[in-house]
């Protein structure tokens, strides 16, 4: 992990210390910014592997500064925050952050989360790279890549990776702890709604360029891939 880059988002210098110290430890270069507009900056020219993002932050707060990320890197995003509340981790999700610690946060369990997400599947996890999933959409796991009707379609590293899994077990019914295990590879990202958010926003996002519902929802499970028959959201 020497070459990954990571970088903390995050106004007070303690808590931004600590986050450092934790990263470092794991193996990540750090780099620090305190406010939104200084983290859209940088992340637009390094690129880095890793945000933690605090959401309140001086000026552009973290949820929109997690909107203009998303828009402009793949890269993982953490928001660590001191609100428990659901609405704010459901916002958080659905603006594109890939996770979400209340603080104060125990340094080991953000180490944990931070190597699971590391260790999701990447290229070659697959037996075959491009799937055609039907009604024209396709999955290229090499490219990680994703087209409908040949236009690709945006999405998150987590939401390409749950895509794959539900491609590559299709006609399956796909539990939602297995998502988690697949996909986050750790016991410790177990809330089921974090599973249904990026869900939500992986099939608005292929209703952007098709209206065949590829992904049905079995109540009290989870999801099956349906690349035949339309099926209902």
């Amino acid at each position: 992990m020497t070459s990954r880059h990571a970088l903390v988002v995050e106004d007070d210098p303690d808590t931004a210390a600590l986050l450092s110290l934790t990263l470092e430890r794991s193996g990540l270069e750090v780099s620090v910014v305190h406010d939104g507009d200084a983290a859209v900056d940088l992340v637009r020219r390094l690129q880095p592997d890793l945000v933690t993002l605090d959401l309140g932050l001086p000026g552009m707060d973290g949820l929109e500064a997690c909107r203009r990320l998303r828009a402009i890197s793949t890269c993982y995003i953490v928001v660590l925050s001191g609100r428990d509340s659901e609405v704010d981790k459901l916002l958080c999700l659905e603006a594109g952050a890939d996770d979400y610690v209340v603080k104060p946060f125990s340094p080991r369990e953000l180490r944990a989360r931070v190597g699971a997400m590391f260790r999701r599947p990447r290229e070659g996890v697959f037996d075959t790279s491009r799937v055609d999933a039907g009604a024209g959409l396709e999955v290229d796991t090499t490219r990680r890549e994703v087209t409908v009707d040949g236009a690709e379609v945006s999405l998150t590293r987590t939401e390409f990776e749950i895509l794959a899994q539900l491609v590559h077990r299709a006609g399956q019914v796909v539990a939602r702890g297995d998502l988690v295990a697949s996909v986050w590879r750790s016991d410790y990202v177990g809330d089921s709604h974090m599973v249904d958010v990026h869900m939500g926003n992986l099939r608005r996002k292929l209703r952007q360029h098709s209206d065949h519902q590829w992904i049905r929802t079995v109540r009290g499970i989870g999801y099956r891939l349906d690349p035949v028959s339309v099926g209902v959201a």
